[in-house]
C-alpha cells in the first residue's frame, strides 16, 4: 500500500536532488550541531557516508497550521501574545506539501541509518496514520514495530463536539527487521513493589505467585502432559516444559495451595521490571518547556537506552530544545542535531550537552566558514 497525492515526488528525483549537495565530513565518534535546513544538511551528510546512525528520533511539525512563538524574556515559553515575542518555527503547510516535506526527509533518514538502526517519529495522531503509510512505503511493512500511544497531558475540556485529546503517537520502525538494536529495557518503579509482591515468606522476603499454566491447549510436546498427578486445566497448557516445573518444585519455587493448586513463586528482590508496553502513561510534556516542542526527557532517555548502545551515533534533525541531544550525551552516545530555527539553536547552546562541533551550514555553502563550539 502506498499513499498517493498530487505532486508526489518520486524517490529517484528526491535522491537526485540530494546528490546536488556537496559532502560534509563527519566522524561517528564525535557530536555535531548544524544550523541549517535539514534536507540540505542530511543530503550533505549522506553524500559523505551512509549507514552510520544507530538511532534517529524526530519530532517534526505536527501539521497544526499554526506558527509557534516564544516570549523574548522566556517567562512564558509558548507565547500567544502579539507583543514581545519571537517566532520559534512555522507549522503551516497544505496537506500535499506536508507529505512531500516529510517524505523527502524520511527517504534520506533511512539511508543514513546503520543496518541495525531504528527510527522513532513523534507525530500528531490526526496526521500520523497517513505518515505510517509513507513509512511503510519507505521502510517496508515488515520493518514496522510499534504504533505507540503517548499520554501528553492531563485531561482538558475542549469545546468541540468530540472526545478530549490527551495523546499523540510515536511510530517505531527499523531498517533491518532481522537485526536491530533492542536492549529490552524494563519498566521498574519502587512505589508499587508492595502491591506487586503482597506476600512475605518466613525469611521476610516479599513475593507473589503466578499460575503454572497459560491459556490455550497444546497437542504436541510436554506442556499438556501429566505433572505431579495433575493435568493443566481444560483450555490451558503448562507455562513451561514439565521438567522445568519439576526443577522449580525441587528448589522450593512452587507454592501449593491447600487444595493442591500449584503456583510459581516470584521474589521482589529478583524483580527486574516489566516489559514496556505500547501505551506510555508516565511521559507527559513538561509544564515549563524550554521550547514549544520540548518533550519529556525521561521518555527520550528510555528510547535511547532501548534502541542504541554506548558510543552509538544518534540523530535528531528537528532538534528543537535539544532534549534528545542532551539525553544522548548523558547516556554516553554521540549525536548529530539539526535545526533551522535561530531560537532553537540558542536554546540548545544554552544547555550542557558536552563537547560538540557547531556548524553554520549556510556559512559553509557561502564561504566555507566553519564555526566550532567545544561545549
Amino acid at each position: 500500500m502506498i499513499l498517493e497525492y498530487p505532486n508526489k515526488q518520486s524517490k529517484e528525483n528526491i535522491v537526485k536532488a540530494a546528490k546536488m549537495f556537496k559532502p560534509i565530513e563527519y566522524d561517528s565518534k564525535h557530536s555535531y550541531l548544524y544550523f541549517g535546513d535539514n534536507f540540505s544538511v542530511l543530503s550533505s551528510l549522506l553524500n559523505y557516508n551512509s549507514n552510520t546512525i544507530d538511532l534517529i528520533y524526530i519530532d517534526p511539525p505536527f501539521f497544526t497550521n499554526n506558527d509557534f512563538y516564544i516570549s523574548k524574556d522566556r517567562a512564558n515559553t509558548i507565547s500567544s501574545s502579539k507583543l514581545d515575542r519571537e517566532k520559534a518555527y512555522s507549522d503551516k503547510f497544505n496537506r500535499n506539501d506536508y507529505f512531500n516535506f516529510l517524505r523527502k526527509r524520511l527517504i534520506l533518514l533511512r539511508e543514513l541509518l546503520s543496518e541495525q538502526g531504528s527510527l522513532y517519529i513523534h507525530i500528531d495522531y490526526k496526521i500520523g496514520h497517513y505518515i505510517k503509510i509513507l513509512l511503510d512505503e519507505i521502510f517496508g511493512v515488515d520493518c514496522f514495530k510499534n504504533d505507540i500511544t503517548r499520554i501528553k497531558s492531563n485531561p482538558k475540556n475542549f469545546a468541540r463536539k468530540a472526545y478530549g485529546n490527551i495523546k499523540d503517537m510515536i511510530l517505531f520502525y527499523v531498517k533491518n527487521n532481522n537485526n536491530y538494536i533492542w536492549n529490552e529495557i524494563k519498566q521498574y518503579t519502587l512505589d508499587n513493589i508492595d502491591k506487586k509482591f503482597p506476600k512475605v515468606d518466613s525469611e521476610g522476603r516479599r513475593y507473589t505467585t503466578v499460575p503454572c499454566h497459560a491459556p490455550g491447549e497444546t497437542m504436541a510436546g510436554k506442556t499438556n502432559s501429566l505433572w505431579q498427578g495433575l493435568y493443566p486445566p481444560k483450555g490451558r497448557h503448562w507455562r513451561m516444559d514439565i521438567s522445568e516445573l519439576e526443577k522449580l518444585n525441587n528448589n522450593g519455587l512452587i507454592e501449593w495451595s491447600r487444595t493442591g493448586n500449584p503456583r510459581i513463586i516470584k521474589y521482589a528482590d529478583e524483580y527486574k521490571g516489566s516489559k514496556i508496553q505500547d501505551v506510555w502513561l508516565d511521559y507527559k510534556d513538561p509544564q515549563y518547556p524550554l521550547y514549544p516542542t520540548h518533550k519529556n526527557e525521561d521518555m527520550l532517555d528510555m528510547i535511547i537506552k532501548q534502541s542504541s548502545n554506548k558510543d552509538s551515533l544518534l540523530l535528531d534533525c528537528f532538534a528543537g530544545s535539544g532534549s534528545f541531544l542532551n539525553a544522548a550525551y548523558k547516556n554516553e552516545r554521540y549525536f548529530i542535531g539539526i535545526d533551522n530555527s535561530d531560537i532553537a539553536i540558542k536554546t540548545i547552546k544554552s544547555r550542557d550537552i558536552g563537547n560538540y562541533c557547531f556548524i553554520d551550514y549556510n556559512s559553509i555553502n557561502n564561504n566555507d566558514n566553519i564555526k566550532v563550539n567545544n561545549g
